[in-house]
């Protein structure tokens, strides 16, 4: 699934006319480059989430070479986020085989034949995580199994486990480890059901951090993980130089 339903907001003016996904990076489209990049690695079937500039979306991919791979989930009527979108697009997908989530402004590093292969057959989800700084981390034992999130700054931590909560260890008083979300990850439809009792809207981390007790949610660290989010206009820029050190 390539999440492509943002208004990107951080890359006006270029969005007030076309959506975030068909903004060229280069001269390639963010969304045909995700697309083209996976095809790489053997993906043939796509669900992609739309809202701002829909149709332009659907029409581009329809004059592709890919177009009869691609499904769509509309969310026109209202964003969804991470969460939201996955649950309305659940009947889009085999229900025997994991999901790849993936934004559609990532440009990354991924072996996904690699990635794919990490995912075992008892695990939920398998997120992929890297020791990049930032301010929101989310928290796993030893074992990489999630098991909160925390913001450094303000030293909010959100778990499913109140020892977690209070003493921002484990229950056996270890360090959790603090990883930065890539935005990548492998979803299991067995986790589909867990979501009825959410609204429409809701974001994917709220509901890993809700089942991740009674889940297999785990981590996986790719220390050489390369990556750069298309979200505001001098990454652009930025974009270009990372595609020619990657390519």
């Amino acid at each position: 699934m390539i999440l492509a339903a943002g208004l990107g907001t951080r890359l006006k003016p270029l969005t007030d006319t076309k959506p975030k996904a068909l903004i060229p990076v280069g001269g390639e489209t963010l969304l045909g480059r995700t697309i083209g990049r996976l095809m790489t690695f053997g993906y043939r079937d796509f669900v992609v989430n739309v809202h701002h500039f829909a149709k332009d979306i659907e029409d581009y991919v329809a004059q592709q070479d890919y177009a009869r791979l691609v499904r769509f989930s509309d969310e026109t009527e209202m964003l969804l986020e991470t969460g939201g979108g996955l649950k309305k697009a659940a009947p889009l997908f085999d229900p025997s085989d994991p999901i790849l989530i993936h934004n559609v402004d990532i440009l990354d590093n991924v072996d996904y034949n690699w990635f794919a292969k990490q995912h075992q057959a008892d695990e939920d989800a398998v997120l992929l995580v890297s020791r990049r700084q930032t301010k929101r981390y989310l928290l796993f034992d030893n074992g990489m199994r999630l098991m909160g999130w925390k913001n450094i700054e303000t030293g909010e931590i959100k778990s499913p486990y109140e020892y977690v909560r209070r003493t921002g260890l484990s229950q056996h008083g270890e360090e959790l480890h603090m990883f930065a979300f890539s935005g990548i990850h492998s979803f299991s439809p067995r986790l589909f059901p867990l979501m009825d009792r959410f609204p429409d809207r809701f974001s994917i981390i709220d509901f890993y951090l809700s089942v991740c007790h009674r889940s297999r949610i785990m981590g996986l660290v790719k220390d050489d993980l390369k990556m750069i989010d298309v979200g505001k206009l001098d990454s652009l820029r930025e974009a270009e130089a990372f595609l020619e050190t990657t390519n």
